[in-house]
């Protein structure tokens, strides 16, 4: 049996196509889409309609649901984010989603997914870790964490996404696994990458597959489709980790959180000039994915 798992689309429609044409080369019998299929990147909508009706399964990731949240003005979501201009592209992007009708479908995704086959270890799916969606599974995750997931759940192999680095770690008798991102991989790989799972000889195996694609279409798409115009400052950040396989939104967050400074562009040049490691030139070519041990 073949799975593929793909997650952390994030609006990529362009990567997207080149992973569904390599699973559809892989003939797989189940494919999981592992949440967060919006929002960073500007094709959110076709996104969804690429992979809605193909019978894939779908959890929830934290952007999806932030989205969702956005739309149902919930309470979680701080009120002054609603006028701040750094969140620009997230709410022009649910003002679209609600109007496509696309919310529901969203708010249907489960939060996780379980793979039991007779005599097989068991699988459990979620976008972070199944007990919350940001909770990821990286190699810094501390050991008492892979312990209380362990303790908590019952299953054997946990895969996740979210850090959009992908991983392959043993906790005791525990397998932690993380399937990388599809749409903008922080592991300095620019290609798509996604987990293929295959049960054989009663266990499971993992392949991190790397698919090149056309990063030039996807990286024009961002102006080419106004998203840059109309997301403004968190748009051009999501842009450039597109271009450097590199986070720079979530570190840039806690830089100015910490500093007590502005969001705004002045702020960004700073944090630029401070990290210059961060943006450094990759190469397209010869890039082989390598998972975190």
């Amino acid at each position: 049996m073949k799975i593929a798992i793909l997650a952390d689309i994030h609006g990529n429609i362009h990567s997207l196509e080149a992973v569904l044409e390599d699973i559809e080369r892989q003939h797989v019998e189940q494919v999981v889409v592992n949440g967060d299929l919006v929002n960073r990147g500007p094709n959110s909508l076709a996104v969804l309609e690429r992979l809605w009706g193909n019978n894939f399964i779908f959890t929830l990731g934290n952007h999806d649901d932030l989205v969702r949240m956005w739309v149902e003005h919930d309470p979680k979501i701080p009120a002054a984010w609603y006028s701040d201009p750094f969140w620009a592209g997230t709410a022009d992007l649910a003002k679209e989603l609600a109007a496509a009708g696309w919310i529901d479908l969203l708010r249907s995704f489960n939060m996780r997914h379980e793979i039991c086959l007779p005599g097989a270890p068991r699988v459990l799916i979620a976008h972070g870790s199944p007990r919350h969606y940001r909770e990821g599974l990286a190699l810094y995750t501390p050991e008492k964490i892979l312990y209380e997931l362990a303790t908590e759940f019952d299953a054997d192999i946990f895969i996740g996404s979210h850090t959009h680095r992908p991983l392959d770690r043993t906790f005791r008798t525990h397998r932690f696994i993380n399937t990388g991102a599809v749409g903008t991989p922080f592991n300095r790989n620019p290609h798509a990458q996604y987990l293929l799972m295959r049960y054989h000889k009663q266990d499971w195996h993992a392949e991190f597959r790397s698919v090149p694609y056309d990063r030039d279409a996807a990286i024009a798409a961002f102006a080419d489709t106004g998203y840059l115009e109309k997301g403004l400052l968190s748009a051009h950040i999501f842009r450039e980790e597109l271009i450097h396989a590199s986070p720079l939104f979530d570190p840039f967050w806690r830089w100015t959180g910490h500093n007590q400074k502005p969001r705004d562009w002045a702020s960004w040049t700073e944090f630029r000039e401070m990290n210059q490691d961060r943006f450094a030139r990759i190469c397209d070519r010869g890039v082989t994915v390598r998972s975190e041990m």
